[in-house]
């Protein structure tokens, strides 16, 4: 590589939970730079699984946490090209693309989900990932499938 790469930028917690990553979740939730109108529905979408997960007692934050960690693959398939043929390699997956891609599934989900409001679709999309359903919860599935369907080709990495 020719250049250096780019500094880090440094990403501030959010104000109400003290959180990194809920400000990095908010970052990629937000639309023309509305990152007010972003917290509030991540706000309000906590809200509603604290009122949705009540009997079990957890913080909503805790139930998004472990939501993410349900999602988040550990491995994916990249097409690398050998010989004139096309394989798919399965590949371990960077602890910082771990937490962009399910960052994503989430939110793409959420979205795609029926609902009044997006605080709505998000919570119900929280909840179905942290009891290891759903739409996003599915999509790690099927990578991890993928990516078992072609473990003959691992030997490809490099």
């Amino acid at each position: 590589m020719r250049k250096s790469k780019p500094k880090k930028r440094i990403i501030l917690p959010d104000p109400k939970y003290n959180e990194v990553i809920v400000t990095r979740f908010v970052n990629d939730m937000m639309k023309s730079g509305k990152k007010n109108v972003a917290f509030t529905i991540f706000y309000d979408a906590m809200d509603i699984v604290e009122n949705k997960m009540q009997k079990d007692g957890k913080n909503p934050v805790e139930v998004w946490k472990k939501a993410m960690e349900n999602i988040t693959p550990t491995v994916e398939v990249k097409s690398r090209r050998v010989g004139g043929a096309t394989f798919q390699v399965p590949m371990e997956v960077r602890p910082e693309r771990k937490i962009s891609i399910g960052v994503k599934h989430l939110i793409e989900f959420a979205r795609k989900r029926a609902g009044k409001s997006m605080a709505d679709k998000l919570a119900a999309e929280i909840i179905a990932a942290y009891n290891e359903e759903g739409g996003a919860f599915k999509k790690k599935e099927d990578t991890h499938r993928m990516a078992d369907a072609n473990k003959a080709f691992a030997h490809f990495r490099f």
